[in-house]
């Protein structure tokens, strides 16, 4: 529950590489996530290119701290092959992607999740930098590095937004 609790957003990077072995630990946790169907529509572009990196911000706003973050992670969807009318991707998907964001934090790394899908033009620009077959739907840029900062944690439980049998 530690990692639960205490992670955040990081926005600052440290120059320190982020080894092979730790991006396979994080894809590692990604691919345990619960998915439809058992359906696992994943795929993960690592991004290390530095000029790859930076052009990212040049179209997405949100995504200014790659400019610092040693690597990236791009968790994509093939939608080739999708159970249940492709209705339950995005819930796999982002499964996959707190899976990366929780075993990052407990390797002592930094992570910061900026969304993709749906934004039509983001999904364009980044689908055609990585080369991305016309079935494969970028989902999100997950910004990965050793963290340049501490965020404050603050409490998040709210009761009054818990209900029990109705509204």
């Amino acid at each position: 529950m530690k990692e639960i609790y205490t992670r955040r957003s990081i926005r600052k990077y440290e120059n320190k590489p982020v080894t092979d072995e730790q991006i396979n630990e994080l894809l590692r946790a990604a691919m345990y996530a619960p998915s439809a169907g058992n359906e696992q529509p994943w795929h993960f572009v690592v991004i290390r290119d530095r000029a790859i990196l930076d052009e990212i911000p040049k179209f997405h706003p949100y995504t200014q701290m790659l400019y610092e973050a040693p690597v990236a992670i791009v968790p994509c969807c093939d939608t080739s092959n999708l159970k249940y009318d492709g209705v339950f991707w995005i819930q796999d998907m982002s499964a996959a992607i707190q899976n990366i964001l929780l075993e990052a934090h407990s390797m002592g790394l930094g992570t910061c999740w900026c969304g993709v899908y749906p934004r039509e033009i983001f999904m364009e620009k980044v689908s055609e930098m990585l080369s991305l077959p016309e079935h494969v739907v970028p989902v999100a840029v997950i910004a990965v590095g050793y963290p340049g900062e501490e965020r404050e944690v603050r409490e998040r439980f709210r009761p009054e937004r818990v209900h029990y049998n109705k509204w």
